[in-house]
């Protein structure tokens, strides 16, 4: 049997890595067509242009592996069965259990494969990538809000116009609640950077409130100002958050839960990459039905054609259905999950009738 899983496995894998090559060229493609449209911009050049897409590569390989494994997987299974080799080994005593056995091995290789990639590599290389072209364009960048980005640290509220691309700060507003709610301090500063453990503010306002209702204010061209919120904590609005590992996924939520603020985007982001090992095993499980289903009616071409729309759907239905439960307000738990049981059942259900 271990020569039967190096073998599957070996024509598995040319075919998984050929598809994902093309499916990632085709996708960096269209991104390339993307920044084209912003050449001349600020400093934009075509040599960012070209920046901007090999840093985003990784990230597009990320997102399209369950399809490309899915199309890989019934392309390689096919090229079995065109030469009668899936036939030889059934006459052999193989059974399709034991073959589903050997493509799961392959399976979990890739999807460990795919972790490390989203784990440590797309984060590290969005994170350029963003940085980059902003810096580029000669842009701050700015949270969608006309009123800029709006963070609580315990009972102080902080309200930052730009986050500029080396994560320095402008337009920094601090307001200090009391835990009656009232409000006893308020910090403007022109411009922060983090040094160490804490930021350096510049052109500091800052405006006391006493019990009494009376103001004190004082002026300082430079403060410390100590908080939980960093330049990590910060980063997470230069990429989206399926862009970040698993590790800044969870600080980040347990960062917004303890401050009582919506976490919803960022726990899809985080359910569906711990889903990514079984929504790889459901393409392979999925792929042999299909071939195996063909072998004695000749319609492989068929299959595959299916195969690949197959692969398309889930890819259109898993960002869909994201963007669903975030909308009608649904656990991302779901959202992050249906797609991958209900191609599972189906792979269940297609499965049963060959065996």
């Amino acid at each position: 049997m271990r020569i039967l899983d190096f073998y599957l496995g070996r024509m598995l894998l040319n075919q998984i890595l050929l598809v994902l090559g093309v499916l990632a060229g085709i996708f960096a493609f269209v991104t390339f067509i993307d920044q084209v449209s912003y050449l001349g911009t600020g400093r934009y050049s075509l040599f960012d242009a070209l920046r901007y897409v090999v840093l985003s590569t990784p990230r597009i390989i990320y997102e399209v592996f369950p399809m490309a494994v899915l199309i890989g997987a019934i392309m390689g299974l096919s090229l079995l069965a065109l030469d009668s080799e899936l036939t030889v080994m059934r006459a052999s005593g193989v059974s399709i259990s034991q073959i589903t056995r050997a493509v799961l091995k392959l399976g979990l290789a890739l999807a460990l494969f795919a972790l490390v990639i989203g784990e440590f590599l797309t984060p590290w290389t969005e994170t350029l990538a963003q940085r980059g072209r902003a810096e580029a364009l000669e842009q701050n960048i700015e949270h969608k809000s006309n009123s800029g980005l709006w963070m609580r640290d315990g009972g102080t509220f902080v309200n930052v116009r730009e986050i500029l691309p080396d994560l320095s700060l402008r337009g920094i507003r601090v307001f200090q609640f009391d835990s009656a709610s009232q409000l006893r301090a308020l910090v403007y500063a022109g411009r922060g950077n983090y040094n160490e453990q804490y930021w350096d503010l510049n052109d500091v306002k800052q405006t006391i409130i006493d019990e009494d209702g009376f103001t004190q204010v004082s002026e300082a061209q430079k403060a410390r100002w100590t908080t939980s919120v960093t330049p990590q904590t910060m980063s997470v609005f230069l990429t989206q958050p399926d862009q970040l590992s698993l590790l800044q996924l969870r600080k980040y939520i347990a960062h917004l839960v303890t401050n009582l603020q919506d976490a919803r985007n960022f726990e899809l982001a985080y359910w569906s990459k711990l889903t990514l090992p079984l929504a790889t095993a459901v393409m392979l499980i999925l792929a042999i039905p299909f071939v195996f289903g063909s072998i004695r009616t000749n319609r492989m071409g068929r299959n595959l054609f299916i195969g690949i729309m197959i692969g398309i759907v889930f890819f259109a239905a898993s960002k869909a259905l994201g963007y669903i439960v975030l909308v009608y307000k649904l656990p991302p738990l779901l959202g992050a999950t249906l797609p991958t049981l209900a191609f599972a059942a189906a792979a269940g259900l297609l499965y049963r009738r060959i065996r």
